[in-house]
């Protein structure tokens, strides 16, 4: 698991508590229902306005992952990927099929048993390299739905602002309640940009992120995998491997 979409939420919303204190003022000024419900509900539903419902069920799936999401360690998997192509070579293609019954991976298992099976090298980098890209694109509608709501939630807060605004407009004759309703008003801009910066974006820019590296992570199986079945040497292929990995992501002593 990695943490940092719940560690950097957690520590931009405890600074924006720490100001408030800081500044004298109240948590309870900010957190009003009804600028609330509207920027954030209403967010959404705009947010399902502009796509598909199978679109908002895909991104509300997609939470968990953002925040449990899991990096893979190129190092291990170029290592299991040695491991396996001298088991090819030592005991023969037909060895991995047993090997795959022990993969965890649904995609690298899928992989050794097609090889297993004699499927052709050209028609598996096919198979394997059309379910990268639905697994690319499934992520990317996810970001692409959360990333949305970060741009409509400052101007439905804007919205919330104008209508309070039009409702302190018809109270001018009781100047002594002015200043507490302006201060509501405000509240409904306040939370468009909270929840865009706070919340939306960093969830849409971590489920890209995330996309990106189980893309990398998938593309560097299939190669690993192809390489094996065409009988590729174990030491060639490590180093072929790592190269197709960026130095830092790479313990020192193999970088």
């Amino acid at each position: 698991m990695d943490p940092a979409t719940l560690i950097g939420i957690l520590v931009a919303f405890g600074a924006l508590f720490a100001m408030i204190t800081m500044e004298g003022a109240h948590v309870t000024a900010i957190l009003l229902p009804a600028p609330m419900i509207l920027v954030l509900v209403g967010t959404i539903a705009v947010g399902v306005a502009g796509g598909t419902l199978r679109d908002f069920i895909t991104a509300v799936k997609a939470i968990p992952h953002a925040f449990r999401g899991k990096v893979a360690r190129a190092h291990e998997l170029i290592d299991n990927l040695v491991a396996l192509a001298e088991t090819a070579r030592r005991e023969g293609l037909l060895s991995l099929e047993k090997e795959a019954d022990t993969v965890e991976d649904p995609f690298l298992r899928g992989a050794l048993q097609n090889i297993a099976d004699g499927t052709d090298g050209d028609e598996l980098r096919i198979l394997l390299e059309d379910e990268i890209e639905t697994r690319a694109k499934a992520g990317r509608t996810a970001a692409k739905f959360y990333s949305s709501l970060g741009g409509y939630a400052p101007t439905v807060g804007i919205i919330g602002t104008v209508v309070s605004l039009t409702h302190v407009l018809e109270n001018l004759s009781s100047p002594d309640t002015l200043g507490p309703m302006i201060a509501t008003a405000f509240v409904a801009t306040l939370w468009g940009l909270l929840s865009a910066n706070f919340m939306w974006l960093p969830l849409g820019a971590r489920l890209r992120r995330l996309s990106d590296l189980e893309v990398e992570r998938m593309t560097l199986l299939m190669e690993g995998v192809l390489a094996v079945q065409s009988g590729s040497q174990p030491r060639l292929l490590g180093e072929r491997l790592r190269a197709m990995v960026p130095a830092n992501e790479l313990p020192a002593d193999a970088a």
